[in-house]
């Protein structure tokens, strides 16, 4: 069997294998907290679904939902961020990175604090903010040359400015329903299943369609002029991927909070293993985000246990250096090798 890499065995081989990693992951998640416990308890309690059982109740009602969350939230920002880098052909553009975490936060936020009684929609409300972030950073960065750091500059600045707004909202309304710190840090903490069925719905949707127009991104990423060579109408396929990535990102943080560094890692790793095409490079990413958002939280909990810090300081800790390491890679003209 051919196992080189970028050969269809060997991008089955992998998805395979992190795949198994996945499962592997979603059982410690539920074993493993304040209390930890067994497989054999686990398919015990889930077999009799006693609702007068302990052990059934931590699981059903605590770490199931939290683990769900993890995987949707790692699988929707990596993919988010595999997009952007590809489609704006800036491998240090990813979701919080470029304000578009920014934007979501911003609309969630108001949702949560003006109208409270319509909390079900601010999936609808985070996917609309990080849109309009997104394209507000794309359009700066074109009037300035388009270049790849005018980009990374123009999320930052877009970033910091509605970063001040969201922080004056909750400053203003400190009743909102969401909780300051954990939303701004980002986390899985008392997360119900009925909270996260509509952004899986967005999620999903989302991430069907990014695969199926793998092909279309790909010939994005050679560069306008060449994807305007080749026949593709390059200013509707942008906007249609960027609407994708502030689907996947926004319905990630209306549940998720501002998570960050998620979409900037896992599709240099997933580069790194399968190479570039979007085609495999949008499961693999979705695989490998979710895995590593589940390792993130499971680190959050046990490793200053009986205490938990918020799974946002985890990826942070992580994040910070590699984007530093891009950073200088870039600057020796490598920023895609």
């Amino acid at each position: 069997m051919n196992l080189n890499k970028n050969s269809k065995s060997y991008n089955a081989t992998v998805i395979a294998f992190l795949v198994i990693l996945l499962l592997i992951g979603v059982f410690m998640s539920i074993s493993i907290g304040s209390s930890r416990i067994s497989l054999s308890e686990i398919i015990s309690a889930m077999k009799q679904g006693d609702n007068a059982s302990k052990t059934y109740r931590i699981i059903n009602f605590v770490r199931i939902p939290r683990t769900f969350a993890a995987v949707l939230a790692g699988c929707a920002l990596s993919a988010s961020g595999a997009i952007l880098q590809s489609v704006l052909n800036n491998s240090l553009a990813s979701p919080n990175i470029i304000g578009v975490n920014s934007g979501a936060g911003l609309f969630t936020v108001l949702v949560a604090a003006y109208f409270s009684a319509s909390l079900y929609y601010t999936t609808i409300a985070a996917f609309i903010g990080a849109l309009l972030a997104v394209l507000l950073v794309y359009s700066i960065a074109r009037r300035t040359g388009a270049s790849r750091m005018a980009i990374v500059l123009s999320g930052v600045a877009v970033s910091s400015f509605i970063g001040a707004i969201t922080d004056t909202v909750l400053t203003l309304k400190p009743d909102t329903a969401i909780e300051r710190i954990a939303f701004l840090i980002g986390g899985f903490s008392g997360i119900t299943i009925d909270r996260l069925s509509f952004p899986a719905c967005f999620i999903l949707f989302a991430l069907v369609i990014a695969l199926f127009l793998g092909y279309d991104m790909n010939i994005l990423a050679l560069g306008d002029e060449s994807a305007k060579s080749l026949g593709l109408n390059v200013a509707r396929f942008r906007f249609i991927f960027l609407i994708l990535a502030a689907m996947l990102s926004g319905s990630a943080i209306s549940f998720a909070g501002l998570l960050g560094f998620v979409g900037l890692i896992v599709p240099h790793v997933s580069r790194f293993l399968i190479g570039y095409d979007n085609r495999v490079l949008l499961p693999v990413s979705a695989l490998l985000g979710s895995i590593f958002t589940l390792l993130c939280d499971l680190l959050a909990r046990v490793l200053f246990a009986p205490f938990e810090i918020p799974v946002g300081i985890i990826m942070s800790f992580l994040g910070g250096p590699f984007f530093i390491y891009l950073l200088i890679k870039g600057r020796r003209g490598q920023l895609y090798d």
